[in-house]
């Protein structure tokens, strides 16, 4: 584990006959789920667990560019809720990103906050987000943990589908052992949302917030082990289904119909593998019993993990492979070559080839035979005659006129080939709507740095639609200007996150200052709900100067019920001659 703070040793061991994990027990779990700018900031389900209220606190005014122990740089504040706050900072002793939580000393939970963050950095698994340090220091206690820039929430893998079978196995796999293995030295979570669940580049699922983000939220549970379970049972049963398996949508993810109660995966969406589908009402609560006809139910980490173990294993699928072409003679080697072809006929013979008759024996047959080589002679003669005759006639021609019929190797003189797209110059961006968001930040859209982006505040209700807002109702996005009318064939885009409903317009070629979406009336794509990568082209090229990066709907910010996107980089080809920078 990478450096830790003292004092987590010392209070760890100087705590009396209770130890530090039976007391993060009782204050687990996600209250600050924040990774890669995306935050949970309003009130959070306590389905799993019983949320105390603490005495009101102010949040610590702090302001990006202040530094914590001389060392740790706050960046950008991702969440602001319940008297605390956490920021993505930087490590500059280190010189690697970091988060960090930060609350008043005086705040109601910050002893327990300080308890579980100490308790969490002693257990050391490397399949939990690891905690860095966690002190006390001038009136604040703060918590530092590893920031993972290379990983990608659950919350945004569900918002493309469900996972296919060998994925959700994995991830029920592997949460469920860190489960088992955490409460084996006390530690609970109360909180395995999607959003608390990252799957880095290798595909290892990783958990945050054991301990600190329940204490954050001062929530506990009687039956610790039961509600981390159940909270793994659900993050199955959303792979699975791509559905929330209680009545009230959460996280991205749509409810079950209401009043129909706990239905099994396969009875939302076909297709689903029955294994995995028991596993997960197994694991869920239904009345105190499994929903399992036939298994017992799972109440414990350890119990559903053994389970796991239990199942045939399901491999991953067959990489897709596409079997070569059946060897074919050419017409060379079938020995037809030189002979004229109809017109529109396949030059390549895939039948075996037929053998030539005997050949004529009789006198008769020597007859024709001598009679038809004599009119091939006399033909080949009178074509090879014409030939010359022609070229002798085209060669006199080109002299008279002093031109020539060749053509570049780039295509013939009536189908010239037609020139490749390329990245054009991009000269700078502004923000669109009415009432621009972050104006200040656009330039961050075509920095060509992946690490910065543009990105929105958070915005609450609606389903994260700016058109039932007045101030936004043309939505929202970043205007891209290319100096001069070019002609733009497509548009990349690298998204903030997934889930985006997003439409790629160009202004008219005599534009000079679009406002309005009237003034983009090109369509390079059609409205539709965007991956983590954007992509759009168009046959013929469109003359314009200005691309407008649309969006009308925003993707959930995470554990909340609020919506926040952003763009991180555009970039636009086209056939012009401008030169990239």
């Amino acid at each position: 584990m990478a450096e830790r703070s003292t004092a987590a040793v010392d209070v760890a061991d100087n705590s009396g006959n209770e130890p530090l994990t039976a007391q993060a027990a009782q204050a687990t779990s996600d209250g600050v789920d924040t990774q890669n700018g995306r935050a949970a900031d309003g009130p959070m389900p306590d389905k799993d667990g019983e949320r105390t209220n603490a005495a009101p606190a102010a949040a610590p005014e702090l302001h990006s560019g202040h530094k914590l122990a001389r060392r740790y740089r706050l960046e950008e504040c991702v969440t602001r809720v319940d008297g605390f706050s956490s920021w993505r900072a930087m490590d500059e002793k280190l010189r690697r990103a970091v988060g960090v939580h930060l609350m008043p000393a005086d705040h109601a939970r910050a002893r327990s906050v300080l308890a579980a963050a100490r308790s969490s950095a002693l257990l050391g698994d490397p399949r939990f987000v690891q905690v860095l340090d966690a002190v006390e220091e001038n009136d604040l206690v703060y918590v530092v943990h590893e920031w993972l820039p290379d990983a990608t929430e659950l919350t945004a893998l569900l918002a493309a589908g469900p996972l296919e079978a060998h994925e959700a196995y994995q991830l029920v796999s592997q949460v469920s052992q860190a489960m088992a293995a955490a409460h084996r030295e006390g530690l609970a979570h109360l909180r395995l949302t999607p959003s608390a669940i990252l799957r880095t580049s290798t595909g290892q699922y990783r958990i945050r917030g054991l301990a600190v983000n329940a204490a954050l939220r001062g929530i506990t549970s009687e039956t610790p082990q039961r509600a981390d379970t159940e909270a793994i049972g659900a993050l199955l049963y959303a792979a699975l289904t791509q559905r929330w398996p209680y009545e009230s949508d959460a996280y991205g993810l749509t409810g079950l119909p209401k009043g129909v109660g706990l239905i099994a995966p396969d009875q939302v969406r076909a297709g689903v593998h029955r294994g995995l589908g028991e596993l997960a009402m197994r694991a869920l609560a239904n009345d105190g019993a499994t929903a399992s006809r036939q298994e017992p139910a799972c109440t414990t980490p350890d119990e559903l993990a053994k389970a796991v173990a239990a199942m045939p294993r399901i491999r991953p699928p067959e990489p897709a492979f596409t079997a070569p072409p059946e060897y074919q003679h050419t017409t060379y080697q079938q020995g037809n070559y030189g002979r004229p072809t109809p017109p529109g006929a396949n030059t390549v013979q895939s039948r075996p080839v037929v053998p030539p008759p005997p050949p004529l024996q009789s006198r008769t047959g020597k007859v024709l035979k001598w009679g038809v080589a004599a009119l091939l002679i006399a033909a080949l003669g009178l074509g090879s005659w014409q030939l010359a005759d022609r070229l002798l006639g085209r060669g006199n021609q080109q002299g008279n006129s002093g031109t020539s019929n060749n053509t570049t190797s780039g295509g013939t003189g009536d189908n010239p080939k037609p020139p490749e797209s390329a990245p054009l110059r991009i000269t700078g961006a502004s923000v669109f709507g009415k009432e621009p968001i972050k104006p200040e930040d656009a330039d961050k859209a075509i920095d060509k740095n992946p690490d910065t982006a543009w990105i929105t505040k958070i915005f609450y209700g609606y389903g994260g639609k700016f058109g039932n807002l007045d101030s936004y109702d043309d939505g929202s996005g970043i205007v891209v200007d290319l100096g001069s009318v070019q002609e733009v064939t497509g548009v990349n885009a690298e998204m903030l996150a997934a889930g985006h409903k997003v439409e790629v317009r160009a202004a008219s070629p005599e534009a000079s200052t679009p406002r309005g979406i009237s003034d983009f009336p090109q369509e390079l794509s059609k409205p539709g709900t965007a991956g983590k990568k954007l992509q759009a082209t168009t046959d013929t090229p469109v003359k314009t100067r200005f691309v407008l990066i649309h969006i009308t709907a925003l993707p959930a910010a995470g554990d909340g019920d609020g919506f926040r996107g952003g763009v991180k980089e555009i970039q636009i080809l086209g056939i012009g001659d401008q030169p990239t920078p």
